[in-house]
Order: structure tokens, then C-alpha cells, then sequence
């Protein structure tokens, strides 16, 4: 296990989001020693759901997301569940995040549904990534490669499809964390 201490991960999610996919990441990365901070579109809890549907906790964030300033992380996270996903990825504020993660060559990790965000931001284009396979065409529409692989690294890019995936997903960040 990769020691992670000094390194600051962002996660940036809106409610409905899937528990394991922000849940899992935050705390195996903070595990690994470093600094996790969730970040969302206001102040209040953001509610975690299991399989799309089910309600589960309801996560505390750190800030909302004018508040983060990428250049001081080392990674940013964007966990899928479709209506968080079909949520953060009409939000200007998120589209900007992704877009100065991969400028500043910042770590950036999507699973699941999350990858729309890239598309919605217009940065898809050039990319080989997988996602939760329903999204295959709309990110191929993007200028994206599909592949169908539990985790795609191009570049600081980390991608995988389903909460199946997290090992390899989370193993994959922290790789990526450690250099």
C-alpha cells in the first residue's frame, strides 16, 4: 500500500451519487494517509444511494466547489450514481474542475456514470477511458475511445465502469498519487 501522506484528494460529487464509488475511494485513500476533502455544490450533506435508488447515509462535504482551488490538490475524484452524474455534468462550476485537472496534469479519476462530465466539458475528445457501459456512445460521440476494461489509465486519466471495479479503481489512483 502506497504511502500517500502530504497528498490532497478531491472528491467532487452532488446527492444521489453512489455510496461505494465516493465512500470506497475516501476512505482507502485516507487509509493510505492522504488528505480527502468532498466537495459539492452547496454546504449541506449530500445523500448517498445504493444502486441508483436505495437512499443510504448522508455524506458531510468540506466546500463546495467555487471553493476548490485545483491547482492545490493532487487528485480530484468524481464518483457516477446517473443522477448525480446527469447532475454535476450541467454544472459549469464542475466542467471547469475536470477541465484545470487535466491542464495542470492533476490526477483525474472517474468511475461508473461520472465519465459524461467529460463529455458535457468538452475535454472526451482524444481520451481512451471506459465508464458504466451505457454511456459507450455518447462518450465515442465525444471524440473518446471506449474500451470495456474494469479500470483505463491514459495519462493522469483513471477510468473504470462499475462499483465491481473499485479495487482496481482506488489501486489505480493511488499509483497515480504515489508516481
Amino acid at each position: 500500500m502506497p504511502d500517500l501522506s502530504g497528498k490532497k484528494v478531491a472528491i467532487i460529487a452532488t446527492s444521489h451519487f453512489e455510496e461505494a464509488e465516493l465512500v470506497t475511494p475516501r476512505d482507502e485513500l485516507s487509509r493510505m494517509g492522504a488528505d480527502v476533502r468532498v466537495y459539492s455544490t452547496g454546504t449541506d450533506p449530500i445523500q448517498a444511494v445504493e444502486g441508483d435508488t436505495e437512499p443510504t447515509q448522508k455524506v458531510p462535504v468540506d466546500g463546495v466547489f467555487t471553493d476548490l482551488d485545483v491547482d492545490t490538490v493532487d487528485a480530484v475524484v468524481v464518483p457516477g450514481g446517473t443522477v448525480n452524474a446527469d447532475t454535476i455534468r450541467t454544472d459549469e462550476d464542475a466542467q471547469e474542475i475536470v477541465k484545470q485537472a487535466l491542464e495542470l496534469d492533476k490526477v483525474l479519476a472517474i468511475i461508473c456514470h461520472g465519465p459524461w462530465l467529460l463529455a458535457s466539458a468538452d475535454v472526451a475528445r482524444g481520451k481512451r477511458l471506459t465508464s458504466y457501459p451505457s454511456l459507450a456512445v455518447d462518450l465515442r460521440n465525444a471524440g473518446a475511445e471506449w474500451v470495456d476494461e474494469e479500470v483505463v489509465v491514459d495519462g493522469n486519466l483513471v477510468t473504470s465502469r462499475t462499483p465491481d471495479d473499485l479495487p482496481a479503481f482506488v489501486e489505480a489512483i493511488a499509483e497515480a498519487l504515489a508516481g
